[in-house]
């Protein structure tokens, strides 16, 4: 089941918690400058003017009231903005570069809404961007339509989780699926062939999605105070999970 859905200002307080990307090639650009970009992509500058709109479309729901505090979560929830918009922008390329149609722009206007369980199962800052960002999505949707599920591995995954697939009957009875459970108390396997198969080749497509961020922003050059905001070289940088 989904959790409760989570907007992109509820999520800028606990943006810290991914994985930071570190090295140093967030610093020095040459256009790492006051008024400068927000990150340099493949040569060209990310406006900083991307990240303020979709910081003004959905205001921060601030719990801090301490000033010190306070500005603290507006530079993290800056940073974390930053990251979606850029999974916009090397999204929108990789379409580009694969011959997909051209996705609609962002509507950053749009109030987002992400469930608690995507954020928790991608990130906040996927999971955001796959909301936020139409391009991200169609390369979601390719990558996975690319994922091959063997035979073999959807048996054995609905072997393994016999739970999923107990009929109305015996969920009715609370029967266990580990224990005391009899051979009709199950789904055939036939019968939710299909249903396993989309299931693992939406799971290898977000894996392959993940794979593809990893590599594409390796080269992504941030400006001071755009940075990721589990980056640990920037002052205000967390880590959690």
């Amino acid at each position: 089941m989904s959790g409760p859905p989570v907007t992109v200002g509820d999520e800028a307080a606990s943006e810290g918690h991914e994985e930071a990307v570190p090295d140093g090639r967030r610093h020095g650009h040459p256009h790492h400058r006051a008024g400068g970009p927000a990150a340099v992509v493949g040569g060209e500058e990310v406006p900083v003017a991307r990240v303020d709109a979709l910081l003004a479309a959905v205001p921060a729901r601030d719990r801090e009231t301490r000033s010190e505090a306070l500005a603290r979560a507006q530079r993290q929830r800056r940073r974390w903005a930053t990251q979606v918009v850029v999974v916009d922008e090397l999204a929108r390329r990789s379409c580009a570069e694969r011959g997909l149609a051209p996705p609609p722009d962002v509507c950053p206007a749009r109030v987002l809404a992400v469930s608690g369980t995507e954020v928790a199962d991608l990130g906040s800052i996927v999971a955001v961007a796959l909301a936020h960002s139409p391009a991200a999505r169609a390369l979601l949707a390719a990558l996975e339509a690319e994922q091959t599920v063997p035979e073999e591995a959807a048996r054995a995954y609905y072997d393994r989780n016999p739970d999923r697939y107990l009929t109305r009957e015996a969920l009715r009875r609370g029967v266990d699926p580990y224990g005391g459970a009899g051979p009709g108390d199950f789904l055939p396997f036939r019968e939710v062939r299909d249903e396993v198969v989309r299931e693992l080749r939406r799971a290898l497509g977000r894996l392959a999605f993940f794979d593809w961020l990893d590599r594409a922003r390796a080269g992504v050059e941030f400006a001071p105070g755009h940075e990721h905001p589990g980056d640990p070289s920037h002052p205000d940088h967390e880590h959690r999970h």
